[in-house]
């Protein structure tokens, strides 16, 4: 019995001893890694966190607005007949382009002939009577109320052939300006009146482009503009000039109505087709930008993280434009500074990193 106690002795103080040296050479591994303060094994927490960043370089931003707008001819007139009639010929090509004056449908005169003729015949015999009453009148034959009553007549028969010839003429139709002419929707034979289409007539070179921007943006607008635009179905991008600028706000959408000019020499741009118009506000010299994903939001705004001496240090900054893929900053950074782009949301004031910076090209946008 006596010998059991000696041998649980024996364990028990060399159990004992076993944990006071692992005790003892842990501290002693822990206290020269990092200054006695406890940690994980060798200082791990300690270690720097690879992170990616850019350095703050300053460049050239146009800063612009994305609206859309639509197309419109230059000048577009629909084609009617001013007096009723049958049509005797057509002299265009659907979808030709005519020149100004060129005659594009005749109507039917004959009859306005006929009543020409009948005009004419009392014309003639009215100025006769007029010349006769004022030789009679000069011999003192007649008084001056008969003479003025026969004056009056051949006024009367000369207004009556000038109104037959002016209906006459317009019997002619002609194209009012240079363009492409429409489809038609009028037959030879078929009798048409003032209120029935004929055709429509377009020009197309140059072409306007209709647009509309926030009222914000209205005094930053200016006739002269240089815009860029495309359309759906084509990545050519076109310029067009602004030129017209509507005098008042719309107050149904506050928006402010401007209409640009762009050249079509071939006739790509069709009337009618949406525009996606990027609209130049202003340039601004030496400014930062940075990646959007380097921004977090705060309670009170915005901040980012950049390096100071290898470790992490917040910044508040204040932000303007957002790009596709970068933002504006107005205040906050300055050029030359690292602004960190990964693991940003596992940082902390003070925190260490090892910051891989890639090449970045500043680009004018």
């Amino acid at each position: 019995m006596k010998t059991k106690y000696i041998i649980y002795t024996v364990l028990f103080i060399g159990f004992g001893a076993l944990i006071v040296y692992r005790i003892s050479e842990n501290s002693k591994i822990a206290g020269p890694g990092n200054g006695g303060k406890g940690g994980g094994p060798g200082g791990a927490d300690q270690r720097p966190m690879n992170v990616n960043g850019i350095v703050v370089s300053p460049v050239s931003f146009e800063n612009s607005l994305t609206v859309t707008g639509s197309i419109d001819a230059n000048e577009e007139v629909r084609i009617i007949s001013e007096v009723s009639g049958i049509i005797k010929g057509i002299y265009f090509n659907e979808g030709s382009n005519v020149r100004r004056g060129q005659t594009l449908v005749k109507i039917d005169d004959s009859e306005l002939r006929a009543q020409l003729a009948q005009a004419s015949t009392k014309q003639s015999l009215a100025s006769e009577n007029e010349r006769r009453a004022r030789l009679l009148l000069q011999k003192e034959a007649i008084s001056r109320e008969e003479y003025d009553i026969a004056s009056a007549d051949f006024r009367t028969a000369k207004a009556q052939s000038q109104l037959i010839r002016a209906q006459i003429a317009k019997t002619v139709v002609s194209a009012p300006f240079s363009g492409r002419i429409g489809l038609r929707s009028v037959s030879v034979g078929e009798y048409v009146t003032p209120s029935m289409p004929i055709t429509n007539l377009v020009s197309l070179n140059p072409v306007k482009i209709t647009f509309s921007v926030p009222e914000k943006y209205s005094g930053k607008v200016n006739e002269g503009t240089v815009i860029d635009f495309s359309v759906a179905g084509s990545t050519q991008v076109y310029k067009a000039r602004v030129y017209a600028i509507e005098p008042r706000i719309e107050a149904a959408t506050r928006t402010l109505q401007l209409r640009a000019r762009a050249d079509n020499p071939n006739g790509l741009l069709v009337p009618g087709s949406f525009a996606n118009i990027s609209l130049p506000l202003t340039t601004i010299e030496d400014a930062i930008l940075i990646p959007t994903e380097a921004i977090i939001p705060v309670q009170d705004g915005k901040k980012v993280f950049v390096t100071d001496s290898g470790k992490a240090r917040e910044v508040m900054v204040q932000t303007s434009t957002r790009t596709e893929k970068e933002i504006l900053i107005t205040s906050g950074l300055k050029a030359g500074d690292t602004v960190l782009t990964t693991g940003i949301m596992s940082l902390k004031e003070g925190s260490k990193v090892k910051v891989s910076t890639g090449s970045r090209k500043s680009v004018k946008l």
